[in-house]
């Protein structure tokens, strides 16, 4: 009963001395008026709210840690005697209650927000979990031993805390869901007599449970529940980590992983929880986009709706139609499905889990503000509800004075103002819930041209039928996609599919045939698509993402209508499907800044001791930018020279966290480099140089890449108290490792093939030069040909000086005096050596790179110009890709304005070209009168340059 005027502050009964000032006053009739369990405290233990008031603690928040230390000075230390079991729940309760009303109080009187008064009641929680399990696990091991592992080792419980408790969210008089955990089998060890581990720690979780949920003459702590442990009320109360990770694997429902979302370790051994949720990780958190789970969610969805309409519960504010429940499972369905590739939506937080999803184009802005909105008043208004009486209710008030009571609490003057705010953030909330997973096919009429397709996919065989259906359909000769889809129809692999992906496939295959019979050539187009449906048909979850998703089978069909390389890609990396979802990302590559920027992400998110998964990722972070390049240079949104610059920034910024994580890792191990100047930058001492076609900046979709590495040790050890190791050795391992990283098969696949055969005395040299000797043999006892790779040589990441020194030395070289005759011979030469054994032949047609006056004939005008003007003119060595090097040679005057136009133009339109071929995965060879004009131009160059007896 809420006390009369006599008991609140103020009255002459002194429960408030020296608090009675009229504002405080003031602030403690309005938090009697608005909770009973309140009111009813300071009625029953006058003495101690008098010292809750008196504390101050009323009028600031807690640090953190501060319920873990008050807590800790009233129970018994690690010398004390044990304490009797009912005094331990006598004075958790009393500390609970002291507690609960402080938050209640806080939150009542505005002093706290939402998010204080949440976080507040999990660190209560917290508390009074890890401290009493301590003092448990304490006296039952005096009795009956230590709990120890079949190596000896001592074993401690873990504390799971679920639902809100794991997110930290935890509402004020909300059941606390845990599942108990320890590490192995075993026997105790050192007691008066011993017992199997597992009866331990039942004998020690049932204590807990009673020690926080057993309710007593003074309440109890916290109502637990454990019903989200494996096999549910009928499992075992605790189970070893083994037991528990071969559940979720052999048994593990979507619904479990849907629990394990907010999982955390609550209380207890935190090192062995943090490694039971390493590896249960992988159950909850699946490497791959799961759309497969979209039915079993949708399933899900269907059964909250029938709860809610078969219950009635229009008024509930957690399971009620837009309620806080509805919020929850929009956000916790996208972490199922994208959460194993995006590491930021793991977070617990629903609110962080909304910002993520607006931050990555997931959903709308104004949809995440409004479930963002509803979300923190359903709370505050359940807090409230709950302040009330301690109860746990979610149900709106049915009585006047209840109504005026709650909207008071939130503001509002009028019960019907409340209701219509509420009416409002909840209506939102289930109109986002509603449309959150509803098939495609759903949301439009019955298309008859879609059930035509549908026939045909049922009875291919049927040829007249099916052949009818697809010339209406757009195909005119329907023949090669009949064929494909009996193929694929009959296939050992289609048949043997469980009834979950063959209703998939056909939803699918029908509406790929639709799509595809818009397209330029639709059999071509379709044959493509059917080809790699049949490719990815046992990976139900991309079947699914390309059912759910009709855009992005769109996206799909246009880019693999430009020919087989994307389809060959994205068939080998079907992981890339996810970005078709977002044309706007998809068509748009990012810069070399936004590379970087999305490179230092990826990388913030990798475990530093985890190799595979770090090779994994940066073969994946390639093949997203690549696919995004491919896409934008297919719909024309990026010219020619900008293909090349994106994939030679997207190999520069892959190397350069390639030899971060690389000199880490060896870091960790031997420690750093010694330096006589003590100079303690990170990055020093090692550097990666690109040759070639990475070196131009001309990479292409298919192209390897050639590296040089370089150091600049001085004598001396690495700084490792442990393994410290030679200066050189060190920087010696740095490049095998970078080569390892780079070349390494993964389940992702490989990043790049390296070529490192441009080294110093290549593969007989050694594979990571010292600066010095490097520029001895580049000034000293370089090939030609050593000079020609040379002038396409740049520094890509490391040590910017010894980068510096790099290029310094690479002027050295290049503009060192050389005689023309001589020059020209070595060059025309290595070119016609070159010509015999790489040339592509076919009876009328030329090769496109090694034919004459073709694309590499322009490379070697260009090389051959460069080494032997850039002497006198040292502006030459300024640039590394042949574009630039043709208008350099041009404004230095070395070659005429016309000559330079016919370079520039077919080295342009020539490498052009390549990217097509390599998009159609088509040979490098043309019709002998192809581009004849402007390979005689080419021609006449090359004569004027190296004579009429030049090749």
């Amino acid at each position: 009963m809420t006390p009369d005027s006599s008991s609140i502050p103020g009255d002459p009964g002194g429960l408030f001395p020296g608090e009675a000032d009229a504002d405080f006053q003031k602030e403690a009739e309005k938090v009697s008026s608005f909770s009973d369990f309140v009111s009813g405290y300071m009625a029953r233990s006058p003495k101690a709210f008098s010292r809750l008031v008196k504390s101050g603690d009323l009028h600031a928040p807690y640090p953190p840690g501060e319920y873990e230390k008050r807590l800790s000075a009233l129970l018994p230390g690690s010398q004390d005697p044990p304490i009797a079991f009912p005094d331990l729940q006598r004075l958790l309760r009393q500390f609970r209650n002291r507690e609960m009303v402080r938050i209640a109080w806080r939150d009542l009187s505005d002093r706290a927000d939402l998010f204080e008064t949440m976080r507040g009641l999990s660190d209560l929680a917290d508390a009074c979990l890890d401290l009493p399990l301590s003092l448990l696990t304490r006296d039952l091991s005096a009795k009956w031993g230590t709990p120890v592992s079949a190596d000896k080792t001592p074993q401690g419980m873990v504390v799971l805390g679920m639902g809100k408790l794991g997110g930290r969210e935890l509402n004020f008089s909300s059941d606390i869901d845990l599942i108990f955990a320890h590490p192995e089998p075993g026997r105790t060890s050192g007691g008066e007599k011993t017992i199997e581990n597992e009866e331990f720690f039942n004998r020690l979780a049932t204590l807990l449970t009673r020690a926080l949920g057993e309710k007593t003459p003074d309440g109890f702590v916290f109502r637990i529940d454990l019903r989200l442990r494996p096999h549910g009320e009928s499992g075992p109360m605790v189970m070893s980590f083994g037991a528990m990770e071969d559940y979720y694997q052999r048994h593990g429902r979507e619904w479990e992983r849907y629990a394990m979302i907010k999982a955390r370790v609550a209380a207890g051994d935190k090192i062995a929880g943090r490694r039971l949720m390493d590896t249960l990780k992988p159950f909850v958190f699946r490497r791959y986009l799961d759309f497969g789970a979209f039915e079993s969610l949708r399933d899900m969805k269907h059964m909250i709706s029938l709860d809610v309409k078969r219950k009635k519960m229009a008024a509930n504010i957690k399971l009620g139609p837009g309620g806080i429940r509805e919020v929850e499972f929009f956000g916790q369905v996208f972490q199922l499905i994208r959460g194993g590739i995006s590491p930021d939506l793991q977070d617990r937080s629903i609110l962080n889990v909304l910002s993520v999803l607006e931050k990555k184009g997931l959903i709308p802005a104004k949809v995440r503000e409004e479930l963002h909105r509803a979300y923190v008043f359903l709370r505050m208004t359940e807090n409230r509800l709950q302040e009330f009486s301690d109860l746990k209710v979610h149900d709106l008030p049915r009585d006047p004075s209840g109504r005026k009571r709650l909207a008071a609490s939130l503001g509002f003057s009028e019960w019907d103002v409340f209701e219509s705010a509420l009416g409002e953030k909840m209506a939102d909330v289930h109109h986002h819930f509603s449309r959150l997973l509803t098939p495609e096919d759903e949301k439009k009429d019955t298309d008859p041209g879609l059930d035509a397709l549908k026939s045909v996919w049922r009875r291919p065989g049927d040829d007249s039928a099916a052949g009818a259906a697809l010339k209406a359909a757009g195909y005119p000769d329907p023949g090669a996609v009949l064929d494909r889809l009996k193929g694929l129809k009959g296939s050992a692999a289609t048949r043997s599919l469980g009834s979950g992906a063959r209703k998939l496939l056909d939803r699918l295959v029908p509406a790929a045939l639709k799509e595809t019979s818009t397209a330029p050539d639709p059999s071509s187009a379709a044959v493509r698509i059917l080809d790699f449906i049949h490719a990815i048909e046992r990976r139900a979850c991309y079947l699914s993402l390309l059912v759910e998703n009709p855009s992005a089978l769109r996206h799909l069909i246009r880019l693999f209508s430009a020919g087989p390389w994307i389809l060959s890609f994205v068939s080998k990396n079907p992981a890339l499907l996810d970005e078709l979802l977002d044309p706007r990302t998809l068509y748009s590559p990012p810069d070399r800044t936004g590379l970087k920027q999305r490179m230092d992400s990826v990388a913030g998110a990798l475990d530093p001791d985890d190799l595979e998964r770090q090779m994994e990722t940066l073969a994946i972070f390639r093949q997203v930018n690549m696919l995004r390049v491919a896409a934008a240079d297919i719909s024309g949104a990026i010219p020619l020279m900008k293909v090349s610059d994106h994939l030679s920034h997207i190999a520069g910024a892959i190397l350069e966290q390639a030899l971060a994580l690389c000199r880490d890792r060896l870091e960790k191990k031997h420690g750093r480099p010694s330096w006589s100047d003590k100079n303690p930058r990170p990055d020093r001492g090692f550097a990666v140089i690109a040759y070639g076609k990475l070196g131009g900046l001309e990479l292409g979709y298919a192209s390897d890449i050639d590296l040089v590495f370089l150091h600049c040790a001085e004598p001396g050890e690495t700084g490792g108290p442990d393994r410290p190791m030679d200066n050189a050795q060190f920087f010696a391992r740095l490049g095998q490792r970078i080569i390892t990283m780079l070349t390494s098969r993964t389940a992702a696949g490989n990043i790049y093939e390296i070529d490192m055969r441009l080294r110093p005395s290549g593969s007989a040299g050694a594979l990571v030069s010292h600066i010095d000797a490097f520029r001895e043999y580049h000034l000293n006892r370089a090939w030609t040909w050593e000079a020609q790779a040379m002038v396409r040589a740049r520094a890509i990441c490391g040590d910017p000086e010894l980068m510096d020194r790099f290029s310094e030395i690479r002027k050295e070289a290049l503009c060192r005096p050389r005689r023309t005759a001589d020059l020209r011979r070595e060059v025309a030469d290595m070119r016609e050596r070159m010509r015999q054994t790489r040339i592509k032949k076919k009876d009328g047609h030329f090769d496109i790179k090694q034919g004459e006056g073709a694309l590499v004939d322009i490379e070697f005008i260009v090389q051959f110009l460069t080494l032997l003007k850039a002497r006198e003119k040292p502006g030459l060595a300024a640039f590394t890709d042949n574009v630039r090097l043709i208008g350099a040679l041009m404004e230095t005057r070395v070659i005429s304005p016309n000559a330079a136009h016919s370079l520039r133009h077919a080295c342009l339109a020539f490498r052009s070209l390549i990217h097509r071929l390599n998009l159609r995965e088509a040979p490098g060879l043309l019709p002998e009168e192809r581009f004849q004009p402007m390979r005689q131009r080419v021609r006449r160059v090359w004569n004027a340059v190296f004579g009429p007896s030049g090749p």
